[in-house]
């Protein structure tokens, strides 16, 4: 099942699907490791719900929702 990695709660994890976006915010995310087939796991939420922190190839990263939006995964229920 599809979901954006900005609908994700804590723990829950899933594998890109696909990256949106144009120009130099999609190459950043894919630079990041954001790229298709990559396992991504929802570490934990700033107090007030924005940036929210993912774990990717052994790294923790911190995104925005807006960011984070962009991301397309399947989701294993």
């Amino acid at each position: 099942m599809g979901k954006k990695l900005n609908e994700l709660k804590a723990g829950d994890v899933g594998i890109v699907r696909s990256v949106a976006g144009e120009g130099m915010l999609k190459r950043r995310l894919m630079d990041m490791g954001l790229v298709a087939g990559t396992p991504v796991k929802v570490q934990k939420f700033a107090p007030l719900g924005d940036p929210m922190e993912i774990k990717v190839k052994n790294f923790n990263l911190s995104l925005r929702k807006s960011e984070a939006a962009l991301i397309e995964l399947d989701v294993a229920q």
